[in-house]
């Protein structure tokens, strides 16, 4: 399939395609991942961490037993062996949350691999275990969710933009603009699904409001090769938007799953399986 540039030429990423839509067809996953948080795997949120070696296991050790006692424990597989770099999952993003076509809470980067050869890479929020971000808000508008989800409240948001500097996978953005007209009855912002703002920092949230609902995550449903997965690391397991479901953590350790800059220890919930030659430690 044919790929599209995911960068302008200064650097930064652009828009989608021009002509591209999110396959409507995914709107019956929200089956799917209903039938998933009904299935406990027993120890499952510890299974997780045997696919790392034992110096990451044991340093993974406070996160897991913090996960198998909270009721879900929200995560993200990222699967670049499928990913043409359509944005699908950035458009479908923008939809879902009323973004300008400049705000890009999922970017899609183009990175090389051990070849010289190129592969996409979506980027969205890491929701880290131990988030810079979370510590250095000088009005604490940072929150974490029972269920592990970082998130902004944006009523308590003064746009010091502090967060931004701290986040290493800069994953945070700064509304600089008036929002768009809402195309609905406007609605409270909430850190679950905030409604934008001029003036203060937004960012990818999982869907949050949706997840409890059993509905899958705007980016997930949007992609139309099945790329992204949102997992629940209590249940042990990951639906994508084809409707394909996997146990979590058979389905990480059999692919050799990587975290993105996981050396900086802030323990992030997103999880990327690589193809041949490919490496997260650099872009363009």
């Amino acid at each position: 399939m044919q790929s599209h540039p995911t960068h302008s030429e200064e650097g930064g990423p652009v828009g989608p395609p021009p002509g591209a839509t999110p396959d409507g067809r995914r709107g019956l996953s929200r089956r799917n991942l209903l039938a998933t948080l009904g299935v406990t795997a027993a120890g499952g949120a510890l299974a997780l961490v045997s696919f790392q070696d034992d110096a990451q296991a044991a340093a993974m050790a406070p996160m897991a037993a913090k996960i198998k006692a909270s009721a879900h424990a929200w995560c993200m597989v990222i699967d670049l062996r499928t990913c043409d770099g359509c944005k699908g999952c950035t458009m479908a993003c923008q939809q879902r949350h009323g973004l300008r076509e400049e705000q890009t809470w999922i970017n899609v980067y183009d990175m090389k691999d051990a070849d010289g050869g190129k592969f996409s890479m979506p980027r969205p929020c890491m929701m880290c275990e131990d988030a810079p971000c979370m510590y250095i808000c000088p009005v604490g508008a940072n929150i974490r969710t029972d269920d592990g989800l970082v998130l902004v409240d944006t009523e308590a948001c003064i746009g010091s933009r502090a967060c931004m500097a701290a986040c290493p996978y800069e994953a945070r953005y700064f509304n600089w603009t008036d929002p768009l007209p809402p195309k609905r009855l406007p609605m409270p912002s909430t850190p679950q699904m905030p409604v934008p703002e001029k003036g203060v920092v937004g960012k990818c949230v999982f869907c949050a409001d949706r997840l409890p609902q059993g509905e899958l995550p705007a980016c997930v449903s949007g992609c139309p090769m099945g790329v992204l997965y949102i997992g629940d690391l209590v249940t042990d397991i990951a639906v994508n938007g084809l409707g394909k479901n996997v146990v979590l953590s058979e389905f990480l350790r059999a692919n050799d799953a990587v975290r993105f800059k996981e050396e900086l220890g802030t323990n992030p919930r997103v999880y990327y399986i690589l193809g041949h030659g490919q490496s997260l430690g650099g872009g363009e």
